[in-house]
């Protein structure tokens, strides 16, 4: 399996606009995309304007198909203007461990 890491800074009072966006295409992504296995949003607690995405798919192909879905599309079109900063990790999965 393929995961990224997406490290967002987000421009000052952007946060409520960025989480509308993202939290319906992390929910969409999971829910519609079988490549898709896990797209959490996570919110750093010492910078609330610092947010984290932990994602992970089948292979590299399923988050190429991802990006193509209208959800990616109508959530990139909000959030990119939101964003001050943006870096990403890109991984193989060796483990990964079942909900709870």
């Amino acid at each position: 399996m393929y995961s990224i890491i997406v490290k967002t800074k987000l421009k000052p009072g952007t946060s409520q606009a960025f989480l509308d966006a993202m939290l319906p295409n992390a929910a969409a992504s999971v829910r519609d995309e079988p490549g898709c296995h896990t797209f959490d949003v996570l919110q750093d607690r010492a910078d609330p304007e610092l947010f984290w995405l932990y994602e992970i798919y089948q292979d590299e192909a399923a988050l190429a198909a991802h990006k193509e879905t209208p959800h990616y599309k109508a959530s990139r079109a909000v959030v990119t203007e939101l964003i001050a900063e943006q870096s990403v990790i890109r991984a193989d999965v060796l483990a990964a461990n079942p909900a709870r």
